[in-house]
Protein backbone atom coordinates (compact mmCIF):
# COMPACT_ATOMS: atom_id res chain seq x y z
CA UNK A 1 0.00 0.00 0.00
CA UNK A 2 2.86 2.39 0.75
CA UNK A 3 6.30 2.74 -0.80
CA UNK A 4 9.32 4.68 0.41
CA UNK A 5 10.40 7.58 -1.81
CA UNK A 6 13.27 8.66 0.45
CA UNK A 7 14.26 8.47 4.12
CA UNK A 8 11.52 10.95 5.09
CA UNK A 9 8.89 10.39 2.38
CA UNK A 10 6.29 7.65 1.90
CA UNK A 11 4.06 7.28 -1.16
CA UNK A 12 0.53 6.15 -0.33
CA UNK A 13 -0.74 6.06 -3.91
CA UNK A 14 -3.44 8.04 -5.64
CA UNK A 15 -1.56 11.33 -5.40
CA UNK A 16 -0.95 11.15 -1.64
CA UNK A 17 2.42 11.19 0.16
CA UNK A 18 3.57 11.50 3.76
CA UNK A 19 6.62 13.51 4.89
CA UNK A 20 8.14 12.86 8.32
CA UNK A 21 8.73 16.30 9.85
CA UNK A 22 10.65 16.13 13.16
CA UNK A 23 9.35 17.54 16.44
CA UNK A 24 12.33 18.78 18.48
CA UNK A 25 12.85 17.15 21.89
CA UNK A 26 9.58 15.22 21.79
CA UNK A 27 9.09 11.46 22.27
CA UNK A 28 6.57 11.41 19.40
CA UNK A 29 9.54 12.03 17.11
CA UNK A 30 7.80 13.52 14.11
CA UNK A 31 4.58 14.75 12.54
CA UNK A 32 3.41 13.08 9.34
CA UNK A 33 2.68 15.96 7.00
CA UNK A 34 0.59 14.67 4.12
CA UNK A 35 0.82 16.00 0.59
CA UNK A 36 -2.27 15.81 -1.60
CA UNK A 37 -1.86 16.42 -5.31
CA UNK A 38 -4.58 18.62 -6.82
CA UNK A 39 -5.18 20.16 -10.24
CA UNK A 40 -3.99 23.52 -8.84
CA UNK A 41 -0.86 22.19 -7.16
CA UNK A 42 0.09 20.35 -3.96
CA UNK A 43 -1.97 20.86 -0.81
CA UNK A 44 -0.46 20.10 2.60
CA UNK A 45 -2.41 18.54 5.43
CA UNK A 46 -0.66 20.02 8.48
CA UNK A 47 2.83 21.55 8.26
CA UNK A 48 4.86 20.50 11.32
CA UNK A 49 6.73 22.27 14.13
CA UNK A 50 8.25 25.72 13.55
CA UNK A 51 11.91 24.79 13.76
CA UNK A 52 14.79 25.08 11.26
CA UNK A 53 15.36 21.31 11.14
CA UNK A 54 11.65 20.71 10.62
CA UNK A 55 11.54 23.27 7.81
CA UNK A 56 14.52 21.61 6.14
CA UNK A 57 12.84 18.20 6.25
CA UNK A 58 9.56 19.55 4.89
CA UNK A 59 11.38 21.36 2.09
CA UNK A 60 13.54 18.33 1.35
CA UNK A 61 10.54 16.02 1.30
CA UNK A 62 8.75 18.22 -1.22
CA UNK A 63 11.90 18.39 -3.32
CA UNK A 64 12.05 14.58 -3.36
CA UNK A 65 8.57 14.67 -4.90
CA UNK A 66 9.71 17.05 -7.63
CA UNK A 67 8.00 20.09 -6.15
CA UNK A 68 8.76 22.79 -3.57
CA UNK A 69 7.24 24.91 -0.83
CA UNK A 70 6.80 27.70 -3.40
CA UNK A 71 4.47 25.41 -5.39
CA UNK A 72 2.12 24.70 -2.45
CA UNK A 73 -1.43 25.77 -3.32
CA UNK A 74 -3.08 25.36 0.08
CA UNK A 75 -2.66 24.17 3.68
CA UNK A 76 -5.38 22.24 5.52
CA UNK A 77 -4.88 22.13 9.31
CA UNK A 78 -6.34 19.29 11.38
CA UNK A 79 -5.89 21.30 14.60
CA UNK A 80 -4.03 24.28 16.00
CA UNK A 81 -1.27 22.54 18.02
CA UNK A 82 2.27 23.70 17.13
CA UNK A 83 3.44 20.30 15.84
CA UNK A 84 0.69 20.56 13.20
CA UNK A 85 0.27 24.29 12.54
CA UNK A 86 3.71 25.63 13.43
CA UNK A 87 5.17 26.05 9.93
CA UNK A 88 1.95 27.24 8.27
CA UNK A 89 2.84 30.94 8.25
CA UNK A 90 6.24 30.29 6.70
CA UNK A 91 4.68 28.06 4.03
CA UNK A 92 2.19 30.82 3.22
CA UNK A 93 4.95 33.43 3.03
CA UNK A 94 6.97 31.28 0.61
CA UNK A 95 4.07 30.21 -1.60
CA UNK A 96 1.05 32.48 -1.16
CA UNK A 97 -0.95 29.38 -0.16
CA UNK A 98 -4.25 29.70 1.68
CA UNK A 99 -4.66 28.13 5.14
CA UNK A 100 -7.89 26.38 6.19
CA UNK A 101 -8.93 25.52 9.77
CA UNK A 102 -12.12 24.82 11.71
CA UNK A 103 -13.65 27.97 13.23
CA UNK A 104 -13.30 26.72 16.83
CA UNK A 105 -9.53 26.27 16.52
CA UNK A 106 -9.21 29.50 14.52
CA UNK A 107 -10.77 31.20 17.55
CA UNK A 108 -8.09 29.66 19.79
CA UNK A 109 -5.36 30.99 17.48
CA UNK A 110 -6.93 34.44 17.40
CA UNK A 111 -7.40 34.56 21.17
CA UNK A 112 -3.80 33.48 21.79
CA UNK A 113 -2.41 36.08 19.39
CA UNK A 114 -4.46 38.89 20.92
CA UNK A 115 -3.94 38.03 24.60
CA UNK A 116 -1.67 40.17 26.76
CA UNK A 117 1.45 38.01 27.25
CA UNK A 118 0.93 37.38 30.96
CA UNK A 119 -2.76 36.44 30.71
CA UNK A 120 -2.14 32.76 30.10
CA UNK A 121 0.29 32.32 33.01
CA UNK A 122 -2.05 34.17 35.38
CA UNK A 123 -4.94 31.99 34.25
CA UNK A 124 -2.97 28.76 34.55
CA UNK A 125 -1.58 29.56 37.99
CA UNK A 126 -5.05 30.44 39.32
CA UNK A 127 -6.61 27.38 37.71
CA UNK A 128 -4.00 24.99 39.10
CA UNK A 129 -4.43 26.42 42.59
CA UNK A 130 -8.19 25.97 42.27
CA UNK A 131 -7.83 22.25 41.51
CA UNK A 132 -5.50 21.61 44.44
CA UNK A 133 -1.98 22.08 43.05
CA UNK A 134 0.54 22.81 45.83
CA UNK A 135 2.21 26.21 46.05
CA UNK A 136 5.57 24.78 44.99
CA UNK A 137 3.99 23.77 41.66
CA UNK A 138 2.48 27.18 40.88
CA UNK A 139 5.56 29.15 42.02
CA UNK A 140 7.47 28.69 38.71
CA UNK A 141 4.45 30.06 36.81
CA UNK A 142 4.42 33.18 38.95
CA UNK A 143 8.18 33.54 38.48
CA UNK A 144 7.84 33.19 34.70
CA UNK A 145 5.09 35.82 34.76
CA UNK A 146 7.35 38.22 36.60
CA UNK A 147 10.28 37.65 34.21
CA UNK A 148 8.27 37.87 30.98
CA UNK A 149 9.42 34.45 29.74
CA UNK A 150 5.97 33.74 28.32
CA UNK A 151 7.02 35.24 25.01
CA UNK A 152 9.27 32.25 24.36
CA UNK A 153 6.43 29.71 24.40
CA UNK A 154 5.38 28.11 21.08
CA UNK A 155 2.11 28.97 19.39
CA UNK A 156 1.82 32.61 20.53
CA UNK A 157 1.92 33.98 16.98
CA UNK A 158 0.46 31.09 14.97
CA UNK A 159 -0.91 31.88 11.51
CA UNK A 160 -4.49 33.04 11.25
CA UNK A 161 -6.31 30.94 8.63
CA UNK A 162 -7.77 32.39 5.42
CA UNK A 163 -10.48 29.79 5.02
CA UNK A 164 -12.87 27.87 7.25
CA UNK A 165 -13.26 24.10 7.21
CA UNK A 166 -17.03 23.68 7.41
CA UNK A 167 -18.05 20.32 8.90
CA UNK A 168 -19.72 18.05 6.38
CA UNK A 169 -18.73 20.14 3.37
CA UNK A 170 -16.19 19.37 0.66
CA UNK A 171 -13.10 21.55 0.60
CA UNK A 172 -12.46 23.54 -2.56
CA UNK A 173 -9.74 21.30 -4.00
CA UNK A 174 -9.60 21.01 -7.79
CA UNK A 175 -9.95 17.39 -8.86
CA UNK A 176 -10.25 15.93 -5.35
CA UNK A 177 -13.09 15.04 -2.98
CA UNK A 178 -11.95 15.91 0.55
CA UNK A 179 -14.66 16.39 3.17
CA UNK A 180 -14.17 17.95 6.60
CA UNK A 181 -15.41 15.87 9.57
CA UNK A 182 -15.57 17.78 12.86
CA UNK A 183 -14.03 15.64 15.59
CA UNK A 184 -13.69 17.74 18.77
CA UNK A 185 -11.99 16.29 21.82
CA UNK A 186 -8.24 16.70 21.42
CA UNK A 187 -8.98 20.36 20.58
CA UNK A 188 -12.36 22.07 20.20
CA UNK A 189 -11.92 22.44 16.45
CA UNK A 190 -10.06 19.26 15.51
CA UNK A 191 -11.08 17.88 12.12
CA UNK A 192 -10.49 14.64 10.29
CA UNK A 193 -10.50 14.78 6.50
CA UNK A 194 -12.29 12.12 4.49
CA UNK A 195 -10.83 11.53 1.03
CA UNK A 196 -13.92 10.21 -0.72
CA UNK A 197 -12.12 8.43 -3.53
CA UNK A 198 -11.53 4.78 -4.31
CA UNK A 199 -8.52 3.35 -2.52
CA UNK A 200 -5.58 3.09 -4.96
CA UNK A 201 -4.87 -0.50 -3.84
CA UNK A 202 -8.57 -1.41 -4.00
CA UNK A 203 -8.80 -2.00 -0.27
CA UNK A 204 -12.40 -2.51 0.86
CA UNK A 205 -14.04 0.49 2.46
CA UNK A 206 -15.03 4.07 1.76
CA UNK A 207 -11.93 6.05 0.85
CA UNK A 208 -9.19 7.19 3.20
CA UNK A 209 -9.12 9.31 6.34
CA UNK A 210 -6.51 11.88 7.32
CA UNK A 211 -7.11 11.54 11.05
CA UNK A 212 -4.74 14.12 12.58
CA UNK A 213 -4.39 13.21 16.26
CA UNK A 214 -7.96 11.95 16.64
CA UNK A 215 -7.34 8.33 15.65
CA UNK A 216 -3.82 6.94 16.04
CA UNK A 217 -2.79 3.29 15.67
CA UNK A 218 -0.95 2.76 18.95
CA UNK A 219 -1.46 5.69 21.30
CA UNK A 220 -4.39 7.65 22.69
CA UNK A 221 -4.45 11.43 22.17
CA UNK A 222 -4.44 13.77 25.14
CA UNK A 223 -7.97 14.81 26.09
CA UNK A 224 -7.84 17.79 28.43
CA UNK A 225 -10.00 20.83 29.02
CA UNK A 226 -10.64 23.41 26.32
CA UNK A 227 -8.81 26.37 27.81
CA UNK A 228 -10.42 29.79 27.46
CA UNK A 229 -9.80 32.32 30.27
CA UNK A 230 -12.86 34.34 29.17
CA UNK A 231 -15.38 31.49 28.96
CA UNK A 232 -16.94 29.91 32.02
CA UNK A 233 -18.87 27.29 30.02
CA UNK A 234 -18.48 23.80 31.52
CA UNK A 235 -17.39 21.78 28.50
CA UNK A 236 -17.11 17.99 28.22
CA UNK A 237 -14.07 17.32 25.99
CA UNK A 238 -13.95 13.58 26.73
CA UNK A 239 -17.63 13.23 25.86
CA UNK A 240 -16.97 15.18 22.66
CA UNK A 241 -14.07 12.87 21.84
CA UNK A 242 -16.01 9.66 22.42
CA UNK A 243 -18.92 10.93 20.31
CA UNK A 244 -16.46 11.92 17.57
CA UNK A 245 -14.84 8.48 17.66
CA UNK A 246 -18.18 6.80 17.06
CA UNK A 247 -18.86 9.17 14.16
CA UNK A 248 -15.51 8.26 12.56
CA UNK A 249 -16.14 4.55 13.13
CA UNK A 250 -19.34 4.78 11.11
CA UNK A 251 -17.51 6.11 8.04
CA UNK A 252 -16.12 2.65 7.24
CA UNK A 253 -12.90 3.96 5.65
CA UNK A 254 -10.46 1.62 3.95
CA UNK A 255 -7.35 3.18 5.47
CA UNK A 256 -6.35 5.78 8.04
CA UNK A 257 -3.45 8.18 7.46
CA UNK A 258 -2.73 9.66 10.92
CA UNK A 259 -0.43 12.56 11.81
CA UNK A 260 1.80 10.35 13.99
CA UNK A 261 3.11 6.78 13.90
CA UNK A 262 1.96 5.06 10.66
CA UNK A 263 -0.94 4.37 8.30
CA UNK A 264 -3.31 1.55 9.25
CA UNK A 265 -6.51 -0.24 8.30
CA UNK A 266 -9.49 -1.41 10.42
CA UNK A 267 -10.47 2.01 11.71
CA UNK A 268 -13.59 0.49 13.24
CA UNK A 269 -11.55 -1.96 15.30
CA UNK A 270 -9.28 0.82 16.56
CA UNK A 271 -12.29 2.95 17.47
CA UNK A 272 -13.71 0.09 19.54
CA UNK A 273 -10.37 -0.35 21.32
CA UNK A 274 -10.31 3.34 22.25
CA UNK A 275 -13.93 3.37 23.41
CA UNK A 276 -13.23 0.33 25.60
CA UNK A 277 -10.01 1.91 26.90
CA UNK A 278 -11.77 5.06 28.06
CA UNK A 279 -14.64 3.13 29.65
CA UNK A 280 -12.12 1.02 31.58
CA UNK A 281 -10.27 4.15 32.64
CA UNK A 282 -13.45 5.89 33.83
CA UNK A 283 -14.41 2.77 35.81
CA UNK A 284 -10.94 2.67 37.37
CA UNK A 285 -11.18 6.30 38.41
CA UNK A 286 -14.42 5.58 40.24
CA UNK A 287 -12.45 3.20 42.43
CA UNK A 288 -9.99 5.98 43.28
CA UNK A 289 -12.89 8.32 44.02
CA UNK A 290 -14.23 6.06 46.77
CA UNK A 291 -12.29 8.60 48.84
CA UNK A 292 -12.93 12.26 47.89
CA UNK A 293 -10.07 13.71 45.84
CA UNK A 294 -9.27 17.03 44.21
CA UNK A 295 -8.39 16.92 40.50
CA UNK A 296 -4.69 17.30 41.43
CA UNK A 297 -4.89 14.41 43.91
CA UNK A 298 -6.65 12.30 41.30
CA UNK A 299 -3.97 13.04 38.69
CA UNK A 300 -1.24 12.01 41.14
CA UNK A 301 -2.96 8.64 41.64
CA UNK A 302 -3.89 7.96 38.00
CA UNK A 303 -1.88 5.55 35.87
CA UNK A 304 0.44 7.31 33.44
CA UNK A 305 3.28 6.09 31.25
CA UNK A 306 5.71 6.68 34.14
CA UNK A 307 5.51 7.29 37.90
CA UNK A 308 4.24 10.75 38.89
CA UNK A 309 7.64 11.63 40.41
CA UNK A 310 9.22 11.18 36.94
CA UNK A 311 6.66 13.25 35.00
CA UNK A 312 8.15 16.60 33.90
CA UNK A 313 6.67 19.83 35.17
CA UNK A 314 4.79 20.82 32.01
CA UNK A 315 3.46 17.32 31.52
CA UNK A 316 1.99 17.39 35.02
CA UNK A 317 -0.16 20.35 33.95
CA UNK A 318 -1.36 18.34 30.98
CA UNK A 319 -2.06 15.34 33.22
CA UNK A 320 -4.16 17.44 35.59
CA UNK A 321 -6.16 18.80 32.66
CA UNK A 322 -6.81 15.22 31.55
CA UNK A 323 -7.90 14.27 35.07
CA UNK A 324 -10.33 17.20 35.03
CA UNK A 325 -11.74 16.11 31.67
CA UNK A 326 -12.40 12.63 33.04
CA UNK A 327 -14.01 14.07 36.16
CA UNK A 328 -16.32 16.22 34.07
CA UNK A 329 -17.37 13.17 32.09
CA UNK A 330 -18.10 11.19 35.27
CA UNK A 331 -20.11 14.08 36.72
CA UNK A 332 -22.11 14.47 33.50
CA UNK A 333 -22.86 10.74 33.51
CA UNK A 334 -24.02 10.95 37.14
CA UNK A 335 -21.24 8.62 38.30
CA UNK A 336 -19.39 11.21 40.41
CA UNK A 337 -20.19 14.47 42.18
CA UNK A 338 -18.51 17.43 43.83
CA UNK A 339 -18.35 17.25 47.62
CA UNK A 340 -20.21 20.29 49.02
CA UNK A 341 -18.12 22.70 51.07
CA UNK A 342 -14.70 21.48 49.91
CA UNK A 343 -12.06 24.03 48.89
CA UNK A 344 -10.33 23.20 46.57
CA UNK A 345 -13.31 21.21 45.28
CA UNK A 346 -13.02 17.45 45.84
CA UNK A 347 -15.01 14.81 43.99
CA UNK A 348 -16.36 11.42 44.99
CA UNK A 349 -17.94 8.46 43.26
CA UNK A 350 -21.72 8.22 43.42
Amino acid sequence: MATTVGPQVTEHGGGVWGIRVPIPDNPLGHTLVHVLDTDRGPVLIDTGWDDPASWDELSGGLAALGTSVADVHGVVITHHHPDHHGLSERVREESGAWIAMHAADAAVVRRTREAEPGTWLDYLAHKLSAVGAPDEHTAPLRAARASGRLRTLPGLSSALPDREIVPGELLDLAGRRLRGIWTPGHTPGHVCLHLEEEHPAQLPGHGRLFSGDHLLPGITPHIGLYEDPDDATVTDPLGDYLDSLERIGRLGVAEVLPAHQHAFTDAGGRVRELLDHHEERLTGLLGLLATPLTPWQLAVRMEWNRPWEQIPYGSRNIAVSEAEAHLRRLVKLGRAEAVPGTEPVAYRAV
